[in-house]
């Protein structure tokens, strides 16, 4: 927000999740260039929690240009000297530590960044959206259960009916071979996500 403020020379912060344009200054206090316009442009507010990260957000769509971006990150760099450029994965990683998404939605996430084709595209966007993590966290539940009974019958062996094992052992083995299927798959997950390379073999110019 202090952030904003500078650039905008006090301009209204914009309702939440609304783009608004504005215009950007460079923060001096120097008579001479105290209304150095940078750029016209389109500002956008995420305030916590409810952004990518779980943080508070502002997002500034400049004009691409060099120049134009170039001006605006040294301006930033003005307004406060912990300002700096954000580390490879850092969105992530910060979206990771305060809870918006697990590790199987990041290399989801990853894998759409990287996606080159319609399947990868396809399987990405199912693991980014939690199907692997509401699979995993079935099992887990399922095998908290299990665990569960098992105890209970070691150290209550008298007072529970040991007949109980008997009765969830159906489901042990489903939770098994679901398992089973999913890790047993030759790899076909990998190979959408990481392609296949073919050799062609022959005479120059065969065809």
């Amino acid at each position: 927000r202090h952030c904003y403020e500078a650039l905008t020379h006090g301009s209204a912060m914009p309702k939440p999740r609304f783009a608004a344009l504005r215009s950007l200054f460079r923060p001096t206090s120097s008579a001479t260039d105290k209304k150095e316009m940078l750029d016209r442009a389109l500002v956008l507010w995420f305030p916590e929690p409810r952004s990518f990260t779980g943080e508070d957000v502002l997002e500034l769509h400049l004009h691409g240009s060099r120049a134009v971006v170039a001006a605006v990150v040294d301006a930033l760099g003005e307004v406060s000297p912990s300002v700096r450029a954000a580390e490879r994965g850092e969105f992530s990683r910060r979206a990771f530590e305060n809870g918006k998404m697990d590790l199987t939605e990041i290399e989801g996430l990853a894998d759409l960044i990287a996606a080159e084709t319609a399947a990868q595209r396809r399987l990405a966007l199912l693991q980014m959206g939690g199907q692997m993590k509401g699979r995993y966290e079935a099992w887990r539940a399922e095998l908290k259960k299990f665990l569960a009974y098992a105890e209970a019958v070691i150290d209550f062996g008298e007072e529970v009916d040991e007949t109980v094992l008997d009765e969830i052992i159906p489901s042990v083995k489903k939770v098994y071979q679901q398992i089973g299927e999913t890790t047993s798959d030759r790899g076909r997950g990998e190979i959408i996500r990481s392609g296949v390379r073919v050799a062609i073999v022959g005479p120059p110019n065969a065809g």
